[in-house]
């Protein structure tokens, strides 16, 4: 489960490049109950805040990017960890990086072609609130090499894994932290890709107490269905969508996982 605790390895941020800041917070605010804060001098980079507490962020999209949500996994050296990456195929997009006193960053490119980031905290460890309704609970990849983007992560976070049929023929990889009970410390997933045209990536998922109402919320907000909503023994019921500038995220309504 993912906890504010932020070990090395566990997802502690995401955040969402935008073409239109004003608009993309105006339809999560309408999809989530999120408020838009922005940051004095970040050229309009804010903080999404439920109840006054962080869950995520929006910023500028650069040019020539596609709209996406960016998750960034907690390190204990940033610059050691960049190294790392590209020790072992990675492509360094932003160079390690302060932000202010928050923290240190980077951004990367894995060898099957997924974005991330990565974060060193400073004075801000994470988001303030996860795994409750409408704030992240689950990071999930979706890769052209299961085997390989293990391997990628491995070595850079000593992530663990468990397979995971969700379905008949489905092999899925649950990913946890290095240290701690393996399922209690759980945090995301690994999947191949749905169809050969679709790009390795992270998608967020986003924890709602209603799948079908939250769903509802965002069509009428302008956003779309990337996947119905659906049944998953021992999973839950969950969803894909994508917001008006084509950014994926997920919902998911869990269950407690039978062993």
């Amino acid at each position: 489960m993912l906890t504010t605790d932020f070990p090395t390895g566990s997802p502690c941020w995401v955040d969402l490049g935008s073409p239109d800041i004003a608009a993309t917070a105006e339809f999560y605010g309408k999809v989530f109950g999120w408020t838009f804060q922005e940051v004095p001098e970040t050229g309009g980079y804010g903080f999404f805040q439920l109840d006054g507490k962080t869950v995520g962020a929006v910023g500028n999209l650069d040019e020539g990017a596609r709209s996406a949500w960016t998750t960034y996994f907690r390190c204990a050296d940033a610059d050691a960890t960049v190294n790392a990456a590209e020790k072992a195929g990675a492509t360094v997009r932003v160079p390690p990086m302060d932000v202010m006193r928050a923290g240190r960053f980077a951004a990367l490119t894995d060898p099957q072609g997924a974005e991330f980031s990565v974060w060193q905290a400073g004075d801000t460890k994470g988001l303030d609130v996860v795994s409750e309704d409408d704030a992240l609970v689950w990071s999930e990849l979706h890769t052209s090499d299961q085997d390989g983007a293990f391997e990628f992560y491995r070595r850079l976070f000593s992530w663990r894994v468990e397979d995971f049929e969700p379905s008949p023929g489905m092999n899925y990889r649950v990913i946890s932290t290095a240290e701690g009970d393996q399922q209690e410390t759980s945090f995301g997933g690994i999947a191949p890709t749905m169809a050969p045209e679709q790009p390795s990536a992270w998608t967020p998922y986003f924890a709602a107490a209603d799948v079908d109402a939250v769903i509802a919320k965002a069509t009428a907000a302008g956003g779309s269905v990337l996947m119905p909503a659906s049944d998953v023994e021992n999973v839950g019921r969950l969803a894909w969508l994508a917001d008006p500038n084509g950014a994926p995220f997920a919902l998911i309504k869990g269950e407690p996982r039978q062993s």
